[in-house]
């Protein structure tokens, strides 16, 4: 799962150094009022963002605040289009475009534009799909199904973006050509804030699709949610943000505070280590982790796996150590017993095998469909084995429940 490609000319990879991608914003209607331009000072304002770091600029002219006044597609280009002819060769930088709409991507295309910035994932508009393929130019889709940004919870970002490169294949879009966004931010009035907080936990899950990863969190909704902060006190909040985003596998930050994010992003991804790749001839072996049997499915059907064989597979694709504490002895030979015999395997004190003690804690290895099997045939025998199981059952249950992970 080792992302490296190029992007307009920018080496962008798990093996390169995170990307800065400034936020033009000429949208009066922004959430975020301070940050608004006008066209007259873009050229100011990107130069300025280029020298504190941004590779990557981002012109938007459509606020997609959901409380936001809506514009006409008219409106919208007419605020772009003196942005692009102050930009056009004129920065040293790669400039995108932030629109739903195909005629507007296409103008900027025409113009100078080198990206295509998309947040209905190219649901809004159908034809948008067809302009990237045209142009073959790079785009950046965020998770959507119906409206931008409406999946709720990582499981449905994934099945979201699976579908929208899915869609974008069979229509001659060069899958090379794909930055995934995966929606962070209060999209819809259902977007709790502890569907980002899992979103930002579980980041590096999004690494399945193999393809670069964009975080756009800039003082978003979940950040003044948890510091109870108005936006123009959420900067620090951002920044501690985009560290995660960065030290979990996001290539490139979509901000709004270009040289405070340069530090962060320059810092986190020092620290953030190099995935393990060896090559040999044709030949090349890489670690391949997956932290659930969804991802571990579409991996497999990337390599050609039928659905149904994806389906059989899934569950053995995730291993999980348990530690099981304060069972007697006995309880514990059963475990590893029953381990052994589904290709598990469990670990205890040395004197619980020779029955020298009367309890220990126990470590179980084993598969989700190994630990499932374990469960079952537990809750069939006697003592206090029925319990362990259930709360096995639990725990596990536990690693995908959104409230016990983060309500407090």
């Amino acid at each position: 799962m080792v992302v490296d490609t190029d992007i307009c000319g920018i080496k962008v990879g798990d093996r390169y150094p995170s990307h800065v991608m400034g936020i033009i914003n000429l949208s009066p209607e922004s959430f975020y009022e301070n940050s608004v331009v006008s066209p007259d000072s873009a050229l100011e304002i990107a130069l300025k963002m280029v020298e504190n770091g941004a590779t990557f600029l981002d012109l938007g002219a459509r606020s997609t605040w959901r409380f936001s006044e809506q514009i006409s597609k008219k409106e919208e280009l007419e605020r772009i289009l003196p942005a692009l002819k102050a930009l056009e060769g004129n920065v040293d930088a790669v400039i995108s475009v932030d629109t739903m709409f195909s005629e507007i991507a296409e103008e900027a295309l025409k113009r100078g534009a080198e990206i295509v910035n998309d947040v209905s994932g190219f649901t809004a508009d159908p034809r948008m799909i067809d302009v990237v393929a045209d142009y073959g130019c790079p785009a950046v889709v965020m998770a959507s199904r119906e409206v931008p940004g409406d999946p709720l919870g990582m499981d449905s970002i994934i099945e979201a973006l699976d579908s929208i490169i899915q869609a974008a294949e069979a229509r001659g879009v060069k899958q090379e050509k794909l930055i995934l966004d995966p929606a962070i931010g209060r999209w819809t009035d259902e977007k709790l804030p502890i569907y980002d907080f899992e979103t930002l936990d579980d980041f590096e899950r999004l690494k399945i699709f193999e393809k670069p990863l964009l975080a756009a969190l800039s003082r978003k909704s979940f950040i003044g949610d948890v510091l109870e902060k108005p936006v123009t006190e959420r900067l620090y909040g951002s920044l501690a943000a985009a560290a995660i985003a960065v030290y979990k596998g996001a290539h490139i930050i979509r901000t709004h505070d270009v040289p405070e994010t340069f530090d962060v992003v320059k810092l986190s991804g020092a620290l953030r280590s190099r995935p393990s790749v060896v090559k040999g001839g044709r030949y090349e072996v890489s670690l391949f982790e997956v932290k659930t049997p969804q991802d571990a499915a579409i991996a497999m059907r990337k390599l050609g796996a039928t659905g149904i064989g994806s389906k059989v597979m899934q569950d053995k694709s995730i291993h999980l150590i348990l530690k099981i504490r304060n069972l007697t002895t006995t309880e514990a030979l059963i475990i590893k017993q029953e381990m052994l015999a589904r290709g598990g395997d469990a670990a205890l004190a040395r004197d619980a095998v020779s029955h020298e003690t009367e309890m220990t804690d126990v470590l179980v290895m084993g598969t989700l469909l190994q630990l499932g099997r374990l469960a079952g045939k537990l809750e069939r025998q006697a003592r206090s084995l029925p319990l362990i199981a259930e709360m096995i059952r639990e725990c596990i249950a536990n690693r995908n429940d959104l409230e016990y992970r983060y309500l407090r």
